[in-house]
């Protein structure tokens, strides 16, 4: 494909004949019509590239300070009338967006796996996931929205309702490892709730996050209800927390401290999903098939790139080797491929840095004593940053990865003796985002899920259950993170609580010449007279 001066949004190098990397990724049309939508008049643009082949995939326009200014106008005048709306009108949208992203789950697919590499079926999580959240939020609106009633002080005579009323302005600072979902799902239940939104979507998945804008209006949501930046988040970060009423951040740790604090200048609330250094246990009664075949979802998932997946894994003595042996066939089997296709188990990493990381990790574990049991390597054969699904033995404390973030296909065994030892270094460190637990006796697994200190825990699967049911929070505990994505948590963040009370005939001050001293005794005898009633 050469390049064409029509298109700013893609010009660069224009002879693929002389270097390869010279032919853009994606069609002309659609990424101009995609990077139309961000408000941006900086006059600048930064590349992005492909991890699949390294080719350019578009120009990003960027975003000024003056640019968020006026993404955050955009989105108030669009708000206030949005909040008009019926609560039918806006769940009648979502559910309209289900269908519309499963209708056009192939072309979303694609572009998630240009812009990050990963598998074609791990792509596929993120459509189902979408679809998830909007199915759900929309069939839930009234149950989780509509005013409620709650008792008053007085019975008969005393009226509350409880209203949910919108914010005002969302921003979503959303990440690249699921561009897609961590994109658009967060600002499903704002929408419902009648908010607006302002999101900047990751330099590197910029795209992706635009074509789920064009989806919501195409599903009906006016389009400056959903106003899109472009730029560092050290650049916008700072404007983008000044004006809005809440902020909705997934990635790492040391960037949702910034945040935190910045959001507790301003007085308003934020959503943090951040890092995890999750736990597996596989205990002594699991079935060590179901266990292996697990193992392998948590650990290389987007090749480990992805906050709930698994970098520890505890086993029973009395089953290790058993799953040992049957962990390592199975990721040595795994098909290790570059591209779009459904016959590939794992992607690429999305960059250089990330594969640094991974590498340096693995070769500290290794030259302090690790042993490597399968992979080990990078594969530039496969790709510029792709690299083996990793299993360590041996890991100790010395070592980076022992209690760092991988966020990588890198995943450390563990024996253990005993169950409550086993609990105990799941929980060592500081995060708390997601473990799972191997058993055929569930009723204990429950049991010792409570004594872990993650925000999920899975039974008998990797992360899927928990991540795809959505009428339950999700969200980490200590290090990773603050609030609650999904469910009744997930949309009532978005909310004030607004109490109305309605009082009938008695009023709270003395009546008929009564003196306050009387008033007092009155009000103590009905106070007593409610506890014997057993009123709360």
């Amino acid at each position: 494909m050469s390049l064409s001066p029509e298109h700013p949004s893609i010009t660069g190098p224009s002879d693929p004949e002389v270097d390869p990397r010279a032919s853009y990724a994606l069609e002309p049309d659609m990424v101009e019509a995609l990077t139309d939508r961000i408000i941006a008049t900086s006059g600048r643009t930064v590349p992005s590239y492909t991890p699949i082949t390294g080719q350019p995939v578009a120009n990003i326009p960027q975003s000024t300070q003056a640019d968020v200014a006026e993404a955050y106008d955009r989105a108030r005048r669009a708000q206030a009338a949005w909040a008009r709306t019926s609560l039918d009108h806006r769940q009648s949208v979502l559910l309209r967006l289900h269908d519309l992203v499963l209708d056009r789950q192939e072309e979303i697919i694609d572009l998630v796996c240009w812009e990050t590499g990963k598998a074609r079926k791990h792509a596929y999580d993120e459509v189902l996931h979408v679809a998830l959240t909007a199915r759900y939020y929309g069939r839930t609106a009234h149950r989780h929205l509509d005013p409620e009633r709650r008792p008053g002080v007085v019975p008969g005579l005393t009226r509350i309702d409880v209203n949910h009323v919108p914010k005002g302005v969302v921003g979503i600072i959303a990440p690249w490892n699921y561009p897609f979902t961590l994109a658009v799902c967060d600002g499903l239940p704002a929408l419902l709730a009648g908010n607006a939104v302002v999101t900047k979507p990751d330099a590197q998945t910029m795209l992706t996050g635009l074509l789920g804008a064009q989806l919501l209006e195409e599903a009906g949501f006016p389009r400056e209800l959903w106003n899109v930046v472009a730029g560092p988040g050290r650049e916008l970060g700072t404007p983008m927390i000044e004006r809005s009423d809440y902020v909705c951040f997934t990635g790492s740790t040391a960037t949702g401290k910034i945040i935190a604090a910045q959001c507790a200048e301003q007085l308003i609330g934020c959503s943090l999903e951040l890092g995890g250094k999750n736990p597996v246990l596989v205990l002594r009664d699991a079935d060590v098939d179901r266990a292996a075949e697990g193992a392998v979802r948590a650990s290389f998932s987007n090749s480990g790139q992805l906050c709930v997946s698994t970098e520890r894994l505890f086993v029973a003595d009395q089953v290790y080797d058993r799953f040992v042996e049957r962990f390592v066939a199975r990721t040595e089997a795994m098909r290790l491929r570059n591209g779009l296709g459904w016959d590939n188990d794992m992607g690429t990493l999305i960059s250089q840095d990330q594969l640094d990381t991974v590498t340096a990790h693995v070769e500290d574990a290794v030259d302090k004593g690790a042993r490597v049991l399968a992979g080990g390597r990078a594969r530039p054969d496969l790709g510029r940053f792709y690299y083996e699904p990793t299993i360590l033995e041996g890991v100790t404390p010395d070592m980076t990865c022992f209690g760092e973030e991988t966020f990588g296909p890198v995943i450390s065994v563990y024996r253990f003796h005993d169950e409550a030892d086993a609990v105990s270094r799941a929980n060592e460190g500081e995060y708390g985002l997601n473990a799972s637990i191997y058993s055929r006796d569930t009723a204990r697994a429950r049991q010792l899920a409570s004594q872990i200190k993650c925000g999920t825990v899975n039974v008998n699967e990797a992360f899927a259950a928990t991540f795809a049911s959505i009428d339950s929070p999700m969200g980490g505990m200590r290090q990773s993170g603050m609030g609650r994505r999904q469910g009744a948590e997930g949309v009532h963040r978005y909310t004030e609580s607004q109490s109305v009370a309605t009082q009938r005939l008695l009023r709270f001050a003395p009546v008929l010449g009564m003196s306050d001293e009387m008033y007092a005794k009155v009000m103590t005898a009905n106070l007593r007279l409610m506890k014997k009633l057993g009123r709360a």
